[in-house]
């Protein structure tokens, strides 16, 4: 499948956009003023250790604490040859401790940075895991005659008398014994640096940062399908050239510097993909549509078939219809950066054979996502459940907050609710208060409906309370605003 990469850079902020097939499926933005920090190594200190959680709260220099569970915690599990044994968190860590911890996701909404003492360093085709002594192989490559032939042959590569472990990435694969012997030299000299800055690093300091979002790309996606890298940064190109010279050679050939008299990202309608990732609704080409909706535990996805009415009956409709969305969800699961439970709510199907193959089509167009999912199939209601690891912010989360009016609700109260709110608080205050009238401050929606269709209702509390009320139109006041005045 052919795939371009296109790298937008400004001072402020770099964006990735991956197009396979001249689709945009993923979108990366990286901004100066706040960094990714996944894979950074830091000198943190303890500050809080709860045994009943059995996690910590480590500083490492960030805004929130960032989070440390046990499960993560190298010294708490302990091999003594065939056994076994594992501490608890209260016997590893105190209060005030030093200690070396890598991040492994992204602060994301009001949680901190979660953590590991296990370290790990990325290369292009293998990851160094320094405190272990196993070879691993990547889960997406699932046929073990292949995983053994894998690390067979990486053992053959590395010296009897081995330090740390190995994890063997997917790239590896294709990759040949000169460039698998470069990546283990590159490892190691990172890792020989890490442990002379871990020396000399203060408390909640950081000691490793990650490659930059650009180079990253290029150690992580770009592969033999990659027909064009564009970057529309002279001094960028220079740079990710110098890293692909010394690190990916494969990366050399399709990356070109744009210089195109239009924006990058314009010239391939990618600001237009970002502001469909960014909408509630998403049109499918049939007539059909799908309704996103981000909520703090789990985002759902909810099938119609719209306009769409070109089946052979209405079973056969609904049918395409779920064949398309399936399609389209996993794009947007890529696009939007969903992560945690996503629940998808298809269009009820009355066949075992169409949900089974609905399901199918799901799972084959997830394949090609980078993320792990695990898809769970259908619940009894008909909702098909599945799970995205999810390491950083969603494309919303990131380019978004919440609407300063609804606050988040996505929904205002209408004029006539305020109305009533404001003469319920008018009729409290006014046996709080002996004022010798009030004035009512609000929106201009609100205060002509009061002086308008409930003017009567306004009268008659008047005569009731006995005071005067009048009324003011506040410019700055939105609708669910409002303000009672004592005179």
């Amino acid at each position: 499948m052919a795939q371009e990469i296109l790298i937008n850079v400004t001072p402020q902020e770099t964006r990735v956009a991956i197009l396979e097939q001249g689709i945009v499926q993923e979108l990366h933005i990286e901004r100066s003023s706040s960094l990714g920090i996944v894979g950074n190594i830091y000198r943190g200190t303890v500050v809080r250790v709860l045994p009943g959680m059995q996690s910590a709260f480590i500083e490492i220099g960030l805004q929130r604490a960032a989070f440390l569970h046990v499960a993560d915690i190298m010294e708490c599990h302990i091999e003594d040859g065939d056994i076994k044994i594992e501490k608890p968190i209260q016997e590893v860590l105190h209060e005030g401790q030093s200690v070396i911890v890598q991040v492994i996701k992204e602060p994301i909404g009001t949680k901190g940075a979660r953590l590991t003492t296990e370290i790990s360093i990325a290369g292009r085709f293998l990851v160094f895991l320094p405190y272990q002594n196993h070879i691993g192989v990547s889960q997406r490559i699932e046929i073990e005659e292949e995983r053994e032939f894998l690390r067979n042959r990486l053992l053959g590569l590395l010296p009897e008398q081995r330090a740390g472990g190995y994890i063997i990435r997917t790239m590896s694969e294709t990759a040949t014994d000169e460039e698998l012997l470069a990546d283990i030299e590159y490892l190691h000299k990172v890792w020989q640096k890490i442990q002379v800055e871990s020396k000399q690093a203060s408390e909640r300091s950081l000691i490793f940062y990650d490659l930059s979002l650009p180079k990253r790309i290029l150690r992580d996606v770009v592969c033999a399908e990659t027909s064009t890298i564009r970057v529309d940064s002279r001094e960028m190109y220079e740079r990710l050239k110098e890293f692909a010279e010394l690190y990916v050679a494969r990366a050399l050939k399709p990356l070109f510097h744009y210089k195109g008299e239009r924006a990058l990202f314009d010239f391939y309608d990618i600001e237009k993909e970002i502001e469909k990732a960014l909408a509630r609704k998403v049109e499918l080409k049939s007539g059909g549509y799908l309704i996103f909706d981000q909520t703090e535990a789990l985002t759902t996805v909810d099938v119609n078939t719209g306009s769409f009415v070109s089946g052979k009956n209405l079973s056969d409709t609904i049918f395409k219809t779920n064949l398309e969305a399936a399609q389209c969800i996993a794009r947007q699961l890529r696009l939007r950066n969903l992560g945690g439970i996503i629940i998808v709510d298809f269009i009820d199907m009355d066949e075992d054979s169409q949900r089974e193959t609905v399901l199918d089509e799901l799972k084959k167009a997830i394949a090609t996502d980078r993320a792990r999912i695990n898809v769970n199939g259908f619940t009894p209601l008909g909702l098909v459940e599945l799970t995205r690891k999810r390491t950083r912010e969603s494309l919303a989360h990131l380019l978004c907050e919440a609407c300063e009016v609804c606050q988040g609700r996505g929904e205002l109260k209408t004029a006539q609710t305020i109305c009533y709110e404001i003469m319920r608080e008018l009729l409290r205050e006014s046996k709080q208060f002996d004022a010798k009238e009030f004035k009512i401050l609000a929106s201009a929606e609100v205060i002509n409906m009061l002086m308008d269709e409930e003017s009567q209702s306004l009268a008659n509390l008047s005569d009731f309370i006995q005071k005067p009320v009048s009324l003011q139109i506040e410019t700055q006041c939105a609708r669910e605003e409002f303000d009672i005045i004592w005179i």
